[in-house]
């Protein structure tokens, strides 16, 4: 059977303060959702900007530097895995579905305005450049459900 991809790479600006908290096993797991935005023209041909929100996961050391160093408005570069899940609205009975990013790799652009680019150490512990982060394996006993 032919090897299949999952892999996805954006670029873009972060809607809120991530949210970090610990699996039962003390995993930890970073949450934050990523705006990207495109250009376009309509058929009137006028300009138009459209903004695409994506629900970012990170685990492990991943989480933990996103929780560290990771603001509203910082421009990151990631790279991830669609995955979607699905479950039982408790009140309505409906299924439900959430399709999140799961980061394996994140690069740091750059500061924005309520944060400094010398507050962000790369990997090569100088400032001023890109600060890259990867994610470790994650194992079925990370998963908090």
């Amino acid at each position: 059977m032919p090897k299949s991809v999952n892999k996805v790479i954006l670029v873009g600006n972060v809607g809120k303060d991530p949210e970090v908290k610990y699996s039962p096993s003390g995993t930890p797991i970073a949450k934050f959702s990523l705006a990207t935005n495109e250009k376009y023209k309509d058929r009137s041909d006028e300009w138009q900007e459209r903004t695409e929100w994506h629900n970012i996961v990170a685990w492990q050391r991943l989480a933990e530097i996103v929780g560290e160093y990771v603001k509203k408005g910082a421009k990151l570069y990631i790279e991830g895995k669609l995955q979607t899940s699905s479950w039982e609205d408790r009140e309505s009975g409906n299924k439900k579905y959430r399709t999140e990013i799961i980061a394996r790799d994140l690069v740091l652009l750059g500061s924005h305005e309520n944060s400094s680019s010398d507050d962000q150490p790369n990997r090569n512990g100088n400032q001023h450049e890109p600060a890259y982060a990867s994610a470790a394996e994650i194992t079925d006993e990370d998963i908090p459900f």
